[in-house]
């Protein structure tokens, strides 16, 4: 693999081979990234992701885009990680741990509840703000595929899947980042019956 300095950037080119995406298409997908540094501008860097996940989106399916981003997820540990686990183990109920999790605002953002047909929706934002920017890429200029998205949604699937104590199925609905500011960061998970 080749050597990324910016840690985005070589934790995207990690998942694409965790994924067993074929090399030429990570080569594609990974073209330029190596020439991102810690010191290229925010913009930059922003700029190169654009353009990568617009190859990801070109070169590889849903599925594996959704497997490849949600392995990039960051924040999987340390009090959030400890705050999922007291709402899993303090709430017998699952009604109960989706209204102790709608409360752990710094872990699931604005509002977690459960939708008419059983699906679980995070927000971030309230929704009826004039802007919203993206935590991650908050210098991004341009509007980024959703794709780029899926590594919140595996944020946050991570630890609504010890919370719910159910595997879930993510779906990035729109984000501050893929509308340019427009709409709050929303996800839906359909609970995964095993």
């Amino acid at each position: 693999m080749k050597n990324y300095e910016y840690g985005r950037i070589g934790k995207l080119a990690e998942q694409l081979e965790v994924a067993k995406v074929d090399q030429e298409k990570i080569d594609q997908i990974m073209e330029g990234g190596e020439d991102i540094l810690r010191k290229t501008s925010p913009e930059k860097k922003a700029d190169w992701l654009r353009e990568a996940m617009f190859r990801m989106n070109r070169l590889l399916d849903m599925p594996t885009r959704k497997v490849v981003r949600e392995g990039c997820a960051c924040c999987l540990g340390g009090q959030r990680l400890e705050i999922s686990k007291g709402i899993a183990r303090d709430n017998t109920d699952l009604e109960k741990r989706i209204s102790a999790a709608g409360k752990a605002h710094f872990v699931f953002g604005d509002s977690v509840k459960r939708l008419a047909d059983g699906d679980v929706q995070v927000r971030f934002f309230p929704e009826g703000l004039e802007h919203y920017r993206c935590a991650c890429l908050p210098q991004a200029t341009k509007p980024l595929p959703i794709t780029y998205c899926y590594c919140c949604g595996g944020h946050v699937k991570h630890h609504l899947q010890i919370v719910l104590r159910h595997k879930l199925d993510c779906t990035t609905e729109h984000t501050a980042l893929s509308s340019g500011g427009k709409k709050p960061c929303t996800f839906r998970f359909r609970v995964i019956n095993e």
